[in-house]
């Protein structure tokens, strides 16, 4: 499967003249930042490059996507239901699953929409620190016709200066629509916030 996923992958970057820069992730588990998140052409340029790494990825989308008939496509291709109208605590959920597995990467998009919102929210990070695992940055970058997964942040949180990291890292990344890429920042509530959770 995995071979006949690198081949799909391979065709669809090679049509549109794109290439994947570097491999695969050096850990077995990890927060994946999707950035930037500015256009529906993200998703399938995302599937593209991590079929083409032959990395398995998960990725949380909302649950009206899992609806029949495409419910069964999106689960195998790594899709984790979302539903954002529920109570229950979702980061946590996902902090859990990641803690207690062997080998996971969680694709998740800290900006959370394809039009600018202003800030990053800040549930990828909470995970990575609550199940004590890295963040590896990835990254699609239209203007180059590239993408991959790029530098890997041991999160401490710390967010306030993990946030410079982020801020350098996608400084020159170019997404479909540039004018609607989020500016990597952070509410101070939320900054305070993470700098108070417990530490295993």
């Amino acid at each position: 499967m995995l071979k006949l996923r690198k081949r799909i992958g391979d065709a669809w970057l090679r049509f549109f003249g794109w290439e994947v820069e570097g491999g695969p992730p050096p850990v077995p588990k990890a927060v994946v930042v999707a950035a930037p998140h500015t256009s529906n052409w993200d998703f399938p340029f995302t599937i593209a490059i991590a079929w083409s790494l032959e990395v398995e990825i998960n990725w949380l989308g909302k649950h009206t996507l899992f609806r029949k008939p495409f419910g069964t496509i999106m689960r195998a291709m790594g899709g984790i239901p979302v539903d954002r109208r529920g109570s229950h605590n979702l980061v946590e959920d996902v902090a859990k699953k990641l803690k207690a597995a062997d080998r996971l990467l969680v694709l998740v998009a800290p900006e959370g929409t394809r039009s600018t919102t202003g800030r990053w929210k800040t549930g990828f990070y909470t995970i990575a620190v609550e199940a004590e695992v890295p963040i590896v940055l990835g990254y699609l970058d239209y203007a180059r016709k590239r993408g991959g997964l790029g530098d890997i942040l041991e999160p401490k949180g710390e967010l306030s200066k993990d946030a410079e990291a982020f801020r350098a890292f996608y400084k020159d990344v170019k997404g479909y629509r540039p004018e609607k890429f989020t500016e990597v920042r952070f509410s101070d509530e939320a900054i305070d916030k993470i700098a108070r959770q417990p530490r295993a």
